[in-house]
């Protein structure tokens, strides 16, 4: 009989999941929209179950017919207890979601950062397949990471390393969401290029981003309008972007000598090939030559599916399939 995995990608605003059957292929998704604000953790949790049973009604499969399920959320998270220390963007504080998603289906739940997870995803179906030795950098509203090293992946003490979105480019740089100054992600996230063009427009200068920066949020769609049209904050704003990547990288090419670094996430995708190129004319001038010319960079390839993959790569590691 065959048998399928669930798997989850977490997020503050939507849950997406997908099926896959015994060949590793994604065979059904569903996506829902969650309200995450104040403290109710029970609603995100009422989301997911709904969410796996959706998608078994949809393909008409039955819990019995599921090996397990995994998922991918932000925050900092362990992996071996499947709690939920600390999630920006979820109300989640030292919970433990494994127990509850057990407790529901009766199949093993499996869960991890969202970005570790991505990486994981690119390493084992996607763009860095065959390699033992991987830096992932996703850039979204923040900045997440992930690393493989020696052919595994790498979390560090209590799950909670990898942050190399929060390396500190210049101390006396921008506030980061994380309370530091001048991290890679203040320069070089979404938020780090809302937080640019906010400060230009408060020094007068016209941009089409100030009608497009709506309650504090930028669409990634927008951002790339506003580039395409030549709009001067916003090619700025990019180039800045590009160059703090090329330095954060050269950085990473220097301490762990990769084999690959893999850039994705939802403004990298939605920028199509602009950043990419611009980050090889920079990142040889913060890189040791020895060491850079064995390492490419490359777009992920899985896009929005990245964690999907990850959560299946998840469930093959842990239960050795």
């Amino acid at each position: 009989m065959e048998k399928y995995f669930i798997c989850l990608d977490i997020g503050g605003t939507k849950v997406l999941g997908a099926i896959f059957d015994s060949h590793r292929k994604l065979v059904h998704r569903v996506k829902k929209k969650t309200k995450s604000g104040g403290d109710d953790s029970a609603n995100i949790e009422n989301t997911i179950i709904k969410l796996v049973k959706e998608l078994l009604s949809d393909f008409k499969i039955k819990i019995s017919d599921v090996y397990a399920i995994a998922a991918g959320a932000p925050g900092v998270i362990n992996i071996e207890k499947g709690i939920v220390l600390f999630s920006p963007n979820l109300p989640w504080k030292n919970y433990a979601i494994k127990k509850a998603i057990e407790d529901e289906f009766h199949v093993p739940f499996f869960i991890g950062n969202d970005v570790n997870v991505g990486v994981y995803g690119e390493w084992k179906y996607g763009a860095a397949m065959g390699k033992k030795q991987v830096v992932g950098l996703f850039v979204g509203t923040g900045m997440g990471s992930g690393l493989i090293l020696d052919g595994k992946l790498y979390t560090g003490f209590n799950d909670k390393g990898a942050e190399c979105g929060h390396m500190i480019l210049n101390p006396e740089g921008p506030k980061c969401n994380c309370g530091q100054r001048g991290c890679l992600e203040a320069f070089s996230s979404k938020q780090g290029i809302i937080d640019y063009a906010k400060t230009q427009i408060a020094r007068g200068r016209k941009t089409s981003l100030e009608k497009a920066i709506d309650k504090g949020i930028l669409k990634s769609k927008a951002l790339k309008a506003a580039y395409e049209e030549g709009d001067e904050v916003a090619v700025e704003a990019i180039d800045r972007a590009c160059h703090y990547l090329a330095i954060g990288i050269g950085n990473l090419i220097n301490t762990f000598s990769p084999e690959v670094v893999i850039l994705g996430g939802g403004v990298i995708e939605a920028m199509g090939n602009v950043f990419l190129p611009k980050i090889l004319k920079e990142v040889d001038l913060y890189s040791m030559p020895s060491i850079r010319d064995t390492v490419e960079i490359k777009n992920a390839a899985l896009g929005d599916d990245s964690i999907l993959y990850g959560a299946l790569a998840m469930i093959d590691d842990m239960l050795k399939i």
